[in-house]
């Protein structure tokens, strides 16, 4: 572990992982500079709950000047890297590094992270319940700790591990971009256009996301999609063991997981076992299935009990905000999907249901791609209610992808809450009113979280 007593600190970004880090390194001996652009009046709050004499809060902006004798740099993950400040620090020579590198080096059990341009929660919560459910069975008193990027940074458990512990982390291509450190199970569920904004190309994304396999060693175990073709340009990465997911039955005899006949095996050792049949799962769509062979592969390479991995299954009923069950009204089913903050992943959404659907989609874009959704919702959509900074973005794509033809109803506004709205009225017996955005909340929104709850929120609402 690190020597931390005496180190100075930079750390930008005031948010879940900043004041979370910020917290470990004080409780260590360092010395924090507390980075963020907003201001004093904004984070008067944030102020109140981390007071310590070895922080210094530095707000307002990014001055060069608080890099003054300054042992390393910490970047949260909403942070772009071009920022002055950090490229002054590179120039300097100064480390770069986050709370999940950082947790990486010091944690004390075997780690396990997953990352992926969709179904990372999802996946990552239900390998912890699988893991918590082996602990159960066969080492009370061992613990799995869930976390990372699902919105609880596990730098702030890090004291309380045991080496019997596992920790279950999901990784975002943020946190991925400047870590030189891997997990000892590193999994990625797929590769799709994502956070191009940030990113700029696909190849640089997949650069990104490629880090959680490259530091890792021959000792180690990759679990990778098989079919995924953007994934076939990580293989060169892997450099342990490696276990595989997909739909169909692998072409020979790795260790894989794959659906034959409507049930799940897992193929390892040149041995097949059933797992599970699929109308057992609790979650709606095929993207759902995948990332259940993809718990199945990790719990599998992680030596979880097949019983563990079964009973783990059963008792799962999914993520708040994602294809989430809000309640009938009106005769209509609703759901939330607010975590769907790319076209993909609404495209996803409306793959589960053959309903009539009513959509709501908008947001803020990522610089991504609308072309192939705009293809499903002629296919899939009855009423597509478009809001917030997107809307006419996406319907201008509706209207380029097939001129002159729509076989559904249109309507644009700003606000989510008019959305909900003008959904209730279209909403009849036997429709699916969805939430699933494709883009990202940030133009009316703290968070995709804060959506979806403002979304059951309105719905639950409705009289």
């Amino acid at each position: 572990m690190r020597q931390w007593e005496g180190m100075q600190v930079v750390m930008i970004g005031a948010a879940r992982q900043g004041l979370a880090l910020s917290r470990y390194l004080v409780g260590k001996g360092a010395r924090v500079i507390l980075n963020d652009r907003r201001t004093d009046d904004v984070l008067k709050d944030v102020h109140k709950s981390l007071v310590s004499d070895n922080i210094t809060w530095v707000t307002g902006g990014h001055p060069l000047e608080i890099l003054s004798g300054v042992d390393l740099v910490c970047v949260s993950g909403g942070v772009p890297l071009n920022l002055p400040l950090i490229l002054e620090a590179v120039r300097r020579n100064i480390p770069l590094s986050n709370d999940s590198q950082i947790f990486l080096e010091e944690a004390p059990c075997p780690v396990i992270g997953i990352t992926g341009s969709s179904g990372k929660t999802t996946t990552t919560t239900l390998v912890g319940a699988i893991a918590e459910r082996h602990y159960s069975l066969r080492k009370p008193g061992r613990k799995a700790w869930v976390g990372g990027n699902i919105g609880h940074p596990l730098i702030q458990d890090l004291d309380e591990m045991h080496s019997e512990d596992i920790a279950i982390m999901e990784l975002s291509s943020f946190q991925l971009e400047i870590m030189t450190r891997s997990p000892q199970i590193a999994a990625v569920l797929n590769l799709t256009p994502n956070h191009l904004d940030r990113h700029g190309t696909m190849a640089e994304y997949i650069s990104a996301k490629a880090h959680i396999l490259t530091h890792q060693s021959p000792q180690n175990l990759t679990v990778l999609n098989r079919d995924d073709p953007n994934i076939r340009n990580l293989y060169p990465e892997v450099r342990g063991r490696q276990i595989t997911f997909g739909i169909n039955p692998p072409h020979d005899n790795q260790d894989a997981t794959y659906v034959k006949r409507g049930n799940l095996y897992l193929q390892a050792d040149g041995q097949h076992a059933k797992i599970i049949r699929s109308e057992q799962i609790n979650l709606l769509g095929p993207h759902n299935l995948a990332n259940v062979l993809a718990a199945i592969a990790i719990s599998a390479g992680a030596s979880f009990s097949l019983q563990a991995i079964y009973e783990g299954i059963i008792g799962f009923t999914g993520v708040p905000h994602r294809l989430e069950f809000v309640r009938e009204w009106n005769g209509a089913a609703w759901y939330n999907d607010s975590i769907a903050t790319s076209p993909d992943r609404t495209i996803a959404a409306l793959q589960s249901f053959n309903q009539p659907i009513i959509l709501l989609a908008g947001g803020r874009d990522k610089n991504l791609p609308w072309q192939d959704l705009a293809g499903w919702i002629h296919q899939k959509v009855d009423h597509l209610i478009l809001f917030g900074e997107a809307a006419t973005l996406i319907q201008n794509t509706l209207e380029e992808t097939l001129p002159g033809v729509q076989s559904f109803t249109l309507d644009l506004c700003q606000r989510l809450k008019d959305a909900v709205k003008i959904a209730a009225g279209y909403a009849s017996p036997g429709d699916v009113v969805l939430l699933s955005p494709g883009g990202t909340s940030y133009d009316e929104f703290i968070d995709f979280e804060e959506r979806g709850k403002r979304f059951v929120q309105c719905v639950t609402e409705l009289l």
